[in-house]
């Protein structure tokens, strides 16, 4: 049977059963951790970082765990959790002096900006460099008020997951992403004569292309679908406003 716990026990609230070279093992303990998960939060990439570089979303995993573990468990010594706490400070602060010093190590730690649409289409290749579908980032431009694909020259993934969206100054022909497709699917286009102005656009990632070419089941050349629609103009798929 456990031993009862007596309140206030500054021995145990402070140090514990441990040795001083336990200090040495968490320490160890922290870095192994604090590597690894630094690891699994690059590889699953920006989107799960949103506006917070990988190294302040880290710290702020690594704090909530060091800081509950001392404040709730009794055989938590609070030597152990401070000796915690202060390491993954200094390891973050370290890393972001590194990242400050060395555009490699930033590279590494942060990663990159990704291309997620070029030209008024999406680009298929940056999109899978971060496991991004083409519904997930038509809905992250929708959050950034484009309506049709054809507004927008380039659009960057940034690292800590927030987007930038460069438009044309003229807004070219494109597939329409308001409403989302899941709520109106887009009208087929099966007769490349009835595209107006002799376009198509694919009902994915939005290629442009000329209708006779693709129309009806040609494969698109970007993403390798084979559906296609009627482009629509940035006026067509701009949502009209309701009179007051």
């Amino acid at each position: 049977m456990d031993q009862p716990i007596t309140p206030f026990d500054l021995h145990r609230m402070f140090l514990g059963d441990y040795s001083w070279l336990f200090y040495v093992e968490v320490l160890v303990r922290v870095v192994i951790i604090y590597g690894y998960t630094l690891v699994l939060i690059r590889w699953i990439g920006g989107r799960g970082v949103a506006q917070l570089s990988v190294v302040e979303f880290l710290l702020v995993m690594a704090l909530g765990s060091a800081v509950g573990d001392a404040m709730f468990y009794p055989e938590v010594p609070l030597l152990v959790g401070m000796f915690v706490i202060t390491a993954v400070v200094v390891i973050n602060k370290f890393l972001d002096k590194l990242i400050v010093r060395s555009q490699r190590a930033e590279l590494i730690i942060d990663g990159t900006p990704i291309v997620i649409l070029r030209d008024g289409a999406l680009d298929i290749a940056g999109m899978r460099a971060r496991d991004l579908g083409s519904d997930e980032a038509k809905a992250m431009l929708r959050r950034a008020g484009v309506s049709n694909l054809g507004q927008v020259e380039n659009a960057f993934l940034e690292v800590n997951g927030g987007l930038s969206v460069f438009r044309f100054r003229h807004h070219r022909p494109g597939l329409s992403i308001v409403p989302p497709a899941e709520l109106v699917a887009p009208t087929p286009l099966t007769d490349a004569q009835s595209a107006p102005g002799g376009l198509a656009c694919c009902t994915s990632c939005g290629l442009v292309e000329q209708a006779v070419l693709v129309v009806p089941r040609e494969v698109c050349a970007r993403c390798g679908t084979c559906a296609w629609t009627a482009p629509a103009t940035d006026e067509e798929a701009a949502p009209s406003s309701a009179d007051d």
